[in-house]
């Protein structure tokens, strides 16, 4: 087992030597400077997005996870959020369409920048990592189907919460103020 956690930490540095540090300064703007932010992935990327907004929601910004009966109305001044690692979805297209049409501006992460989603985004992060769109073939991951690209998802996550708690003057006493005490 050591040598597949070993494989899998060694091809997560290489995803991280190959992002686009630019990319992720102007999510972090975007981010920092939204009013309302909803966010939206499906299946395992759905559940990197929910814990990003479940951070984010710990320092302090207006953010709701699409699906949930509380999302708000979008529009001008807002962002969404979105994971379509393979380039596209259907529903994550839709939504960005929907946001856009109502003034709001889209963020999207993405392992294929020249997909249909990322494409069409106002704000779009490459993560270079194997997703289910390019799994077989020669030069594959150790980690199944599109794990590579999840797992640097929640490092990215995390590592851009640090820098928006550094931007937003968040201390991490508030943030853990904000934390559940419903658990």
């Amino acid at each position: 087992m050591k040598t597949i956690y070993h494989t899998a930490l060694a091809e997560l540095g290489t995803v991280f030597d190959a992002v686009d540090e630019s990319q992720i300064e102007n999510a972090i703007t975007a981010i920092a400077g939204a009013k309302k932010i909803a966010v939206y992935g499906v299946g395992r990327e759905g559940l990197q997005m929910k814990g990003f907004a479940m951070r984010l929601f710990h320092l302090g910004l207006d953010v709701a996870v699409v699906g949930d009966m509380t999302v708000p109305h979008l529009g001008t001044g807002d962002l969404l959020i979105v994971s379509a690692g393979p380039g596209e979805f259907s529903t994550v297209k839709a939504l960005m369409q929907v946001a856009s049409r109502d003034g709001a501006k889209t963020l999207c992460f993405t392992a294929q920048p020249d997909g249909a989603c990322p494409q069409m985004a106002d704000h779009s992060v490459c993560i270079p990592a194997q997703t289910m769109a390019n799994d077989t073939g020669g030069s594959v991951s150790v980690l199944p189907m599109g794990s590579l690209y999840e797992g640097a998802q929640y490092v990215l996550f995390e590592g851009m919460i640090l820098r928006l708690r550094e931007r937003l003057e968040v201390s991490p006493e508030a943030m853990r103020h904000n934390h559940t005490n419903l658990e």
